[in-house]
């Protein structure tokens, strides 16, 4: 579910979202209702709130969110998973409480950084201190599954305070860390300040040196990296993008959401105006839909498998794309990469080597080989 409300923009975020000021934020939230009403699972097995910061409702639009979001879905009995992202600016321990009342028992925390001016220049509202006094809040009021959101190789960034933060953060004790390394998405103020020279990258081998750091302190520590950037402690790994990497259909609800459901995904209005409207007045808020042919979803079930340390099967990743065709190019290409060294199998899954790892971007995306639109078989 997506409320796409923050303070402020933050400088490098390429996800539709919007500064709450002048908003009309109950009317959102009671359109993402109604969108759920509409279209939402039943007793769903995972949840996800995301944004945006959600977090930023007050206590009492919190309360009706959950409530009635609870009476369409049932998801508080349904669900092993509730996340709820935060930020630090807006979490108390009030509001943590409120929340694992009403049956949310994940808080994703976005700490990004642990230099103050990495958080200027990434345009985030809150300071330091902030960022540990909301993880505080959230152990006090009862919450014991937390993660916290980084973002490492920011312009001026070294490897050696990027090593202090983490084991800094480490020592919190969360159950889940997500650690990203700083993308220049299109249409973001970063993408502009590089192009007009306002920003450097950090060069390739300092960004590789802080990944390789990363997980060398998350595996002394006991967080698996499940994930390329994710990193939890056994049974703790988040289960709602487990749902994501192993390709499986999901329903996207709000703003510029986006579903995926037997093959087909399908998006909702970005603009806030618009998709309340188009809520209201048709009863639905989907602006676009794709078609996926079952060898394209083949290439993508590989490409985002191959992110997970468990790797991908061939077989399951034919079933989860419907892919009934003569040969398996999936598997060409993954015999192809076995003999270059990126990748291993073992079990009869193939996963990414030591080698392929770093590059895994690169390695996945041998696997997107038919466009989009390509017919279906």
């Amino acid at each position: 579910m997506h409320l796409p409300f923050c303070e402020a923009k933050c400088h490098y975020c390429d996800f539709f979202s919007v500064p709450s000021a002048g908003q009309d934020i109950e009317g959102t939230v009671l359109a993402v209702l109604k969108e759920a009403e509409l279209r939402a699972p039943q007793r769903p097995r995972t949840v996800f709130v995301g944004g945006g910061t959600p977090s930023l409702l007050d206590h009492a639009l919190m309360r009706r969110f959950l409530e009635e979001l609870d009476v369409i879905t049932s998801f508080a009995d349904s669900a092993v998973e509730v996340t709820l992202e935060c930020n630090p600016e807006s979490l108390d321990r009030d509001k943590a409480a409120l929340m694992l009342d009403l049956g949310v028992r994940r808080l994703s925390i976005g700490f990004q950084s642990l230099e103050q001016d990495t958080l200027q220049l990434f345009g985030r509202v809150h300071d330091v201190d902030a960022s540990f006094r909301a993880f505080d809040a959230a152990r006090s009021a009862g919450l014991e599954d937390l993660n916290v959101d980084l973002i490492y190789a920011a312009p001026g960034n070294r490897l050696a305070l990027w090593g202090e933060a983490l084991e800094r953060i480490i020592k919190l004790g969360p159950q889940h860390i997500s650690a990203y390394n700083l993308a220049f998405e299109e249409d973001t103020v970063f993408s502009r300040w590089l192009r007009d020279g306002k920003l450097q990258r950090l060069p390739e081998e300092l960004e590789l040196e802080m990944f390789r750091l990363t997980r060398e302190l998350t595996s002394a520590a006991g967080l698996h990296a499940y994930e390329i950037s994710n990193y939890a402690r056994p049974g703790r790994e988040c289960k709602h993008n487990e749902n994501y990497w192993a390709n499986q259909s999901y329903v996207g609800i709000g703003p510029s959401a986006v579903s995926f459901v037997e093959g087909c995904r399908a998006g909702n209005a970005r603009g806030i105006e618009g998709y309340m409207a188009s809520i209201s007045e048709e009863g639905h808020s989907i602006s676009w839909t794709e078609e996926l042919a079952p060898r394209a979803r083949l290439g993508e079930t590989w490409w985002l498998g191959l992110r997970r340390s468990a790797g991908v099967s061939p077989e399951q990743a034919r079933s989860t794309a419907g892919f009934q065709g003569g040969g398996d190019p999936a598997l060409e290409t993954a015999l192809h990469l076995e003999e270059v060294g990126m990748l291993r199998q073992e079990g009869g899954r193939f996963a990414l080597t030591s080698k392929g790892i770093p590059v895994a971007d690169r390695v996945a995306a041998e696997f997107l080989w038919v466009p989009p639109d390509a017919e279906s078989e």
